[in-house]
């Protein structure tokens, strides 16, 4: 505002006495002073990130004691869950027990200390002996060990120049059992029975890692519905993402728990095809939030029975060439669950495209 004289109540006296050719170049000389200071601080933005992100990805004691100390005196407005998993991949844990939890006299984001705790957990890191994350953040209601699905999560190949890569969804070529063709092209009379918390929790995982399109549909069954007769429903259920007509691909895969946890974790935490995802440690608060909803666990279940009801519950994993897919490779998946009384069917699918 320095550059642009500009005196309060001035617009509201040139109105006044009729020179609004005034207040329309003044207003044009202010957009572009707004657009010049968006531009800087865009650039400024972007540097600083750069150097946070050189100082958390050089491992030692001493870049990572200076990333404190700029932390501490700045209060950065970085993006903790980033730099939580940033320095989870390449910092010491020994190095960030000292450095980053709870030090005297220091100011370290409470979402900081609560994302690296589970970053670190993810990762097999014995955090028998770090804080956990306070009762008051969302976090605290995962578990704090970590869940022998959970072991082998994949996270990002990121460099220093800000790029990252990850692994895909493609279908597992273990537990086929596609439905042999042709297939019917009757549909099922079953009807989509989902409520809009039951599709937001579903959702959970997917929609956190911005993916293009993505839905959920819950069916209740008249009768217990054996297992193996999934694969041969799921082509008739009355879905966008299954209509594929008789003999068109129509790929489905019996999965364990970890299979699909891991699926959900990574549409999360790596994102979609052109989303950064939202890190390890939210990227597992998603995963649970999904599989708990697929799984019918009751609102409000803690982790206990969410684990409980999900090995029990009965896993599929399946593609299809329908026109709601974008059958790009690794940018499309779904999944089936059939609850442990086997008397409801749950899906979700996920496709997205470069």
């Amino acid at each position: 505002m320095e550059e642009i004289q500009f005196v309060r109540g001035e617009p509201e006296r040139r109105a006044a006495e009729g020179d609004v050719a005034y207040l329309r170049e003044l207003g044009a000389r202010l957009a572009d002073g707004y657009e010049d200071a968006t531009r800087r601080a865009r650039t400024y933005q972007e540097q600083l990130a750069r150097v946070v992100r050189v100082l958390a990805l050089t491992p030692g004691r001493e870049s990572l004691a200076e990333l404190m100390r700029l932390v501490d005196g700045k209060r950065l407005p970085s993006y903790p869950r980033e730099l939580a998993s940033l320095l989870a991949e390449h910092q010491r844990p020994a190095d960030l027990a000292a450095a980053v939890f709870r030090r005297p006299g220091s100011w370290t984001p409470y979402e900081l200390e609560a994302c690296l705790f589970h970053e670190l957990l993810l990762r097999g890191v014995d955090v028998h002996g770090f804080p956990t994350p306070s009762s008051s953040h969302t976090l605290s209601w995962l578990p704090v060990r970590r869940r022998d699905f959970e072991a082998g999560a994949r996270f990002p190949i990121r460099t220093l120049d800000g790029g990252m890569g990850g692994s895909g969804t493609a279908m597992p070529t273990e537990g086929r059992v596609d439905p042999p063709v042709p297939r019917t092209t009757e549909r099922s009379a079953l009807r989509n029975a989902v409520t809009v918390e039951e599709h937001e929790a579903i959702l959970s995982a997917p929609h956190s890692g911005d993916w293009g399109d993505c839905g959920a549909w819950v069916f209740p069954l008249d009768e217990a519905l054996a297992p193996e007769r999934v694969p041969a429903l799921l082509p008739a259920l009355p879905m966008p993402c299954t209509d594929v007509g008789a003999t068109a691909r129509f790929e489905v895969a019996r999965r364990p728990l970890d299979d699909v946890w891991q699926l959900l974790f990574a549409s999360a935490s790596m994102g979609g095809v052109h989303a950064g995802g939202v890190g390890g440690a939210w990227g597992r608060m998603w995963a649970w939030r999904s599989m708990a909803a697929l799984s019918g666990a009751p609102a409000g279940a803690d982790a206990e029975e969410v684990e409980r009801r999900a090995r029990e519950t009965t896993w599929f994993r399946f593609e299809a060439d329908s026109g709601w897919f974008c059958n790009e490779v690794a940018a499309d998946f779904g999944i089936a669950a059939l609850s442990p009384d086997r008397r409801r069917l749950a899906v979700l699918a996920a496709t997205d495209t470069d």
